[in-house]
């Protein structure tokens, strides 16, 4: 489970929002899928394993209603003829800093949703706070340094 790290103005304004769209049957994911028409959009996991959804430029906190997560990142679907398929997924979110091992969750809400998936995600990252200065920092290339202060990061 992840609880929300980002900005907490961000948290008190999702909390008065009723959350993204749930993906729970071919007909909502086609329909969805031809709103963003290929575009990578927000999604994330909450509690109950459903898999909901939001627009790109949405916040996952926005997304998932305030409350707390099994998985965040961004999805963009591709038709294959027998059905919907994931073409790229990840988990990143700063809003929640999910770990690569969120992936079991994403994956179940996926499978419950009807949509074709990868083995994992097709781009995972890891985050870490500084603990010099407090940072959520995305780790790139294997970099444990702060992006803010320099602190090494712990590994």
């Amino acid at each position: 489970m992840y609880r929300y790290v980002g900005p907490g103005e961000l948290l008190v304004a999702a909390a008065a929002q009723d959350g993204g769209r749930p993906l729970e049957s071919f007909e909502a994911v086609g329909a969805w899928a031809a709103r963003v028409s290929g575009e990578p959009f927000t999604y994330v996991v909450d509690l109950d394993g459903r898999l909901l959804v939001a627009d790109r430029r949405s916040e996952h906190v926005a997304c998932a209603g305030g409350r707390d997560v099994l998985g965040a990142g961004e999805l963009s679907l591709r038709w294959t003829g027998a059905g919907w398929a994931v073409a790229e997924i990840s988990n990143q979110s700063t809003g929640y800093a999910p770990a690569p091992g969120s992936w079991p969750a994403v994956a179940a809400a996926l499978d419950r949703a009807g949509i074709a998936r990868p083995g994992g995600f097709t781009a995972a990252f890891e985050f870490r706070h500084c603990p010099g200065c407090g940072q959520l920092n995305l780790v790139k290339d294997g970099d444990y340094t702060c992006c803010l202060c320099e602190t090494a990061l712990p590994e």
